[in-house]
Formats: structure tokens, C-alpha cells, sequence
């Protein structure tokens, strides 16, 4: 290359242009799967426009279910049953939409969760079965 090819405006033009875009598109790269990760836990922190609001009457089924084992997990807060409801309305349907996220959310982790315990109790019962196997083989041998 030469000197005047090296100080070229549009070679300097088309380096900064492309140092700009890689740039640009790391910060969006990381900016939506940043924010992809932050949908989950939104409704652990403090809100930024209103405080949480009570659920519709679905979600006083886990804690009734909480109240009568010991050993399950408290899923709703008291507090958040007792709270008064936002009188303005864009606020009461924002908070409710997200309540119902919410509980779609726990519908869905429910019913996987369920899937789960079928498929171990199977795989226990394929696991109890194949063991007995095993020993009556075992026993076969020994005794040839």
C-alpha cells in the first residue's frame, strides 16, 4: 500500500464503520440475552412502579396446600394477599397481568414437576425390577 492509500478517508471511514457495528452488536448480543435472563426472578424484587398486589383467588390454593404439610414450601406471602389494590387502573392490570405470568409460570413448573416424579417412580420401579434380576441370575449361577 501505499502512503496515500494508507491515510485514505474512506479506508480510516470503512475501519471505524466496521469496529463500530462488531461493537454494536456485542452490546446488543449481550443486551438481550441480559434481559432474557431478568424475566424470571422480576417478581422477587422491589417494583419500580407500584408495589405487588394481591393475586387473583387461584393463588391461595398453594398456600392453603402450605399450610397443611409442614414440609411444603410457602409459595405466597400473606402480605402480598393483604395488600390493597391499586386504584389506578393501568397499575391494577399491569400488576394483575403479571400475577397471572406468575402463576402460569408455577402451573407450568407444577406440572413438570409432576412428569418428573412419574418418571423417577418408573424408573424406580424399572431399577427395583432389574435388580431382582440380577439376584435370580446371580442365584443361578451360584448354584450351577
Amino acid at each position: 500500500m501505499t502512503l496515500d492509500q494508507r491515510n485514505s478517508p474512506k479506508l480510516l471511514l470503512g475501519i471505524t464503520g466496521g469496529l463500530v457495528a462488531i461493537i454494536v452488536l456485542f452490546l446488543a448480543y449481550q443486551w438481550f440475552f441480559a434481559t432474557s435472563n431478568e424475566t424470571l426472578p422480576e417478581h422477587e424484587g422491589a417494583s419500580l412502579t407500584a408495589p405487588v398486589k394481591p393475586a387473583p383467588p387461584t393463588t391461595a390454593e398453594p398456600q392453603a396446600a402450605a399450610n397443611s404439610d409442614p414440609e411444603t414450601i410457602q409459595l405466597v406471602d400473606e402480605k402480598i394477599l393483604k395488600a390493597p389494590v391499586s386504584e389506578n387502573a393501568s397499575l391494577a392490570k399491569e400488576e394483575v397481568a403479571k400475577l397471572d405470568d406468575i402463576q402460569n409460570q408455577l402451573h407450568e413448573q407444577e406440572s413438570m414437576l409432576k412428569a418428573q416424579h412419574t418418571d423417577a417412580d418408573e424408573l424406580i420401579a424399572l431399577k427395583q425390577e432389574q435388580i431382582k434380576l440380577l439376584e435370580a441370575q446371580l442365584a443361578q449361577k451360584q448354584s450351577l
